[in-house]
């Protein structure tokens, strides 16, 4: 695949990835009836939806820099990745597999955009010998 490709596929995933989280991290914000209803349903309380909202909002802002941050999407990742498996799981225990649809949609969509985040940006590591450096 080439990088112009990867480049496409990645900045797809971020925006749909964007208008998804930040959308939901908006709904959660602003008290949607909808949205707090069924998270309130799978037993969250208020304060950690207000708290799930800057969050999301928090996230988006960081994916949509382009080229800084790296380290800082790598945890927007993660937190994304949390919460979608929070989701699921939550769902399924309470509403059943139907209500999952969205959350296993949402993990396939940010695991390609994740796979083509890490060919454009490699991760590099480097040791320190600090026998030597001191």
């Amino acid at each position: 695949m080439s990088t112009k490709t990867t480049k496409i596929i990645y900045w797809t995933g971020i925006v749909l990835t964007s208008l998804w989280f930040g959308a939901s991290g908006f709904f959660e914000l602003t008290t949607n009836p909808i949205v707090w209803g069924i998270t309130q349903q799978l037993g969250y309380p208020e304060h950690f939806i207000y708290l799930l909202g800057v969050m999301k909002v928090a996230g988006v802002i960081t994916l949509l820099i382009p080229n800084k941050l790296l380290r800082l999407k790598e945890w927007v990742f993660a937190g994304i990745f949390f919460d979608i498996i929070f989701a699921f799981f939550s769902k399924l225990a309470v509403l059943g597999f139907p209500a999952t649809i969205d959350a296993i949609i949402a993990f396939t969509m940010v695991s390609v955009t994740y796979i083509t985040f890490r060919k454009l940006y490699t991760a590099t590591y480097s040791t320190v010998d600090y026998n030597t450096s001191l």
